[in-house]
């Protein structure tokens, strides 16, 4: 990828004819990429000129920093807040590609909500043998507290967030769901913000998908299974990793952020403790809290950033929690491999979007070519999440790789192999130069009275050149994504 700024020689050769220099891309279908000051022609496809951004990177990142735009790790029991560093040249999804990632994550959104509903209700796709019962109540996210449940208007997730990779012929492969507590949304919409008070004409000049509604998406969806009270976020506190994100949803949807300390149960609902002891009912509560912490009473005993007794209150349709508690039956990365059977069985369709080729060393054929293709796979911990708990093949040692095949002979559940993909790099600025490296995307889905995707995402991008894992916690950078509106 080549920048130029708007006087460069290209510029002028290109001014007067970029229609006919478009028409030779068409025709030629050329991978090059030139700017014209506005935009830059590529293959063919016409896309914003993103130099005047790229200048103000350091500019961004430095408000980023003043804004407490950050994310927090524990290291060696110490608590290190550090940035999430933002590079400027965006993702830009067309609009051809984003109609078919909208069609593919609704439909994929639907399914896995019908999969919770079952497996808390009837277990019909367990009784008709299209999933293990043993991957379900093995999981480490299956909760048997949920057991007939039905959460208000029977949404269980109401924010999705599912990783996605481009591969490098341009197709789409779902990497992983993430349906508990899905982090993210809130640095895109910051960053675009700063981009537009950086460079107001780039967004003014081009068909740029607008993905300020965010806020207002969430809002509605929140309201949708209020019953009947205010809306609240639920934060561990600010030495969260994403507390950030917390205080930022909070402002911008108009909810009171509040801890556990300042919620309280009552006959049978769930009040907020506001200033000079002003009592408001509760109806609607965006926990970022594990379930595990969620409520000492029903989940673990040892939880000092719940509150006691919310879940009862939950269970009794007088509070929605977002996302429902017990999701996470449904994002287990050995669930993942069903999820098309899901899609096919709940809702009579071919997925849209598809796996990443993914294997169960749990069923023998499988193991089978696991091990005979051990050194080409990507295997990854079903628990683990962050980046964590996944090794390459190819990267073991020989005596690395006779103990993980030895715990994968005993612990077959507990893994899943994938073929590596060699998904397609962006360019991410270092020292001046654009240099591509590994990037996914996570894309939210909010599901109201019916799924809407939102018209951005976060991108993640390693700033490591031989590393494929992307996330911040292992020192990844993200960017934003454009999507084109026509």
């Amino acid at each position: 990828m080549v920048y130029c700024n708007k006087f460069c020689i290209f510029n002028i050769l290109l001014l007067h004819i970029p229609l006919i220099y478009a028409m030779i891309c068409m025709l030629a279908m050329t991978p090059v990429l030139f700017c014209t000051g506005d935009f830059f022609f590529q293959g063919g496809i016409i896309v914003p000129d993103t130099t005047e951004l790229v200048c103000h990177t350091d500019a961004i990142n430095e408000l980023l920093a003043r804004y407490g735009v950050k994310f927090g790790l524990y290291k060696n029991g110490t608590f290190k807040e550090q940035l999430f560093p933002y590079d400027a040249i965006p993702r830009i999804i067309t609009a051809e590609d984003f109609n078919e990632l909208d069609r593919g994550l609704r439909q994929r959104v639907m399914a896995l909500n019908c999969f919770i509903a079952d497996i808390y209700g009837e277990k019909k796709i367990i009784r008709d043998q299209v999933v293990p019962e043993e991957f379900v109540f093995n999981s480490p996210g299956y909760l048997h507290q949920c057991e007939g449940q039905t959460p208000p208007k029977g949404v269980w997730s109401h924010i999705s967030g599912i990783d996605l990779v481009q591969a490098k012929d341009g197709g789409w492969f779902i990497l992983e769901d993430n349906l508990r507590v899905p982090s993210g949304a809130s640095y895109p919409m910051i960053a675009r913000d700063l981009e537009r008070k950086a460079s107001p004409r780039t967004f003014q000049t081009n068909a740029i998908a607008d993905n300020r509604d965010y806020a207002d998406l969430l809002r509605a969806t929140m309201d949708h299974v209020n019953t009947g009270g205010c809306t609240v976020v639920l934060t561990p506190g600010r030495y969260n990793s994403a507390y950030f994100e917390h205080s930022y949803l909070a402002e911008k949807t108009g909810a009171h952020l509040v801890t556990g300390s300042e919620l309280t149960v009552e006959d049978g609902y769930l009040w907020f403790n506001g200033l000079g002891g002003k009592k408001e009912k509760v109806g609607t509560v965006y926990r970022r809290i594990s379930d595990d912490f969620l409520d000492p009473l029903a989940f673990r005993s040892d939880s000092l950033i719940g509150i006691p007794g919310i879940y009862d209150v939950f269970r009794q349709g007088h509070v929605a929690l977002m996302n429902a508690p017990g999701n996470g039956v449904a994002d287990d990365k050995g669930i993942y491999y069903f999820v098309p059977k899901m899609i096919r069985y709940y809702l009579n369709e071919e997925p849209i979007l598809h796996n990443a080729p993914t294997y169960l060393p749990y069923y023998e054929e499988d193991m089978k070519y696991v091990l005979d293709r051990f050194d080409t796979l990507v295997l990854k911990d079903v628990a683990e999440a962050g980046g964590y708990g996944v090794v390459f093949g190819s990267k073991m040692t020989a005596q690395q790789k006779a103990d993980f095949i030895a715990l994968l002979k005993k612990e077959p559940r507990r893994f899943i192999a994938q073929e590596v993909i060699d998904f397609r790099d962006l360019d991410i600025m270092e020292n001046g130069e654009a240099v591509p490296r590994k990037a996914d995307l996570r894309a939210y889905v909010l599901m109201g009275a019916e799924p809407v995707v939102w018209k951005s995402g976060l991108t993640r991008f390693s700033r490591n050149p031989d590393s494929f894992i992307v996330n911040s916690s292992q020192g990844g950078g993200f960017k934003d994504t454009w999507v084109l509106s026509h």
